[in-house]
């Protein structure tokens, strides 16, 4: 696979109804907030600056489109349960995810980031299981592995893996990536190639 992917930012709106015109596929890459999303998006376009990195979480407050290789868009949504926002600011977020998740056709999978050092978060479990009751395509991306030992990492995963399987006969696709090290990134744009159109 080409290391260097043709990647460029194409809009940010605050409102679905104002996405591109398209009948591309979309990936829709969502988390809690400093989850690590911008650097991932980054990660896989192999560019520093593709999408705005921040250590002040709460960074990305609009649907952010990018377009791959001129074919797939890649998505960065708000992200969700950053609680120094206000509860207005919240709500908004809340209504404009919302709205793209529910009514955007061109939307194939939604990319749930979860930080892989932290125990099973209860708005990241509420946030995938309220996906799956909306029968709404996702898959789970475990970040920052690079920053646990192999043990620690088995350990969480299967934590969160069986915290899981309390609402869930099958477990969505799972990857486990570093944006550090790259780990994780062909197998997500294999995933994405294999169900883009």
């Amino acid at each position: 696979m080409a290391a260097q992917l043709k990647a460029e930012f194409i809009s940010s709106v605050a409102d679905y109804r104002k996405c591109p015109n398209h009948s591309n596929s979309e990936f829709a890459f969502i988390g809690r907030s400093n989850v690590g999303k911008s650097s991932l998006i980054n990660m896989l376009a192999d560019s520093k600056g593709l999408a705005k990195t921040s250590s002040t979480p709460g960074k990305t407050q609009t649907i952010n489109h990018f377009i791959f290789e001129e074919s797939w868009y890649l998505v960065d949504l708000p992200g969700y349960g950053y609680a120094k926002s206000s509860k207005s600011e919240r709500e908004k977020w809340d209504k404009m995810v919302k709205g793209y998740l529910q009514n955007r056709e061109q939307l194939t999978c939604v990319f749930v980031l979860v930080d892989s050092r932290l125990e099973p978060q209860k708005s990241d479990l509420e946030f995938i299981n309220s996906l799956g009751e909306s029968g709404i395509p996702l898959a789970i991306v475990f970040t920052k592995c690079d920053k646990l030992t192999k043990n620690q990492l088995q350990s969480n995963l299967s934590n969160y893996k069986n915290k899981l399987l309390g609402w869930w006969d099958e477990l969505p696709p799972t990857f486990i990536t570093s944006a550090e090290s790259k780990a994780g990134k062909d197998e997500m744009l294999e995933f994405i190639h294999k169900f883009s159109k």
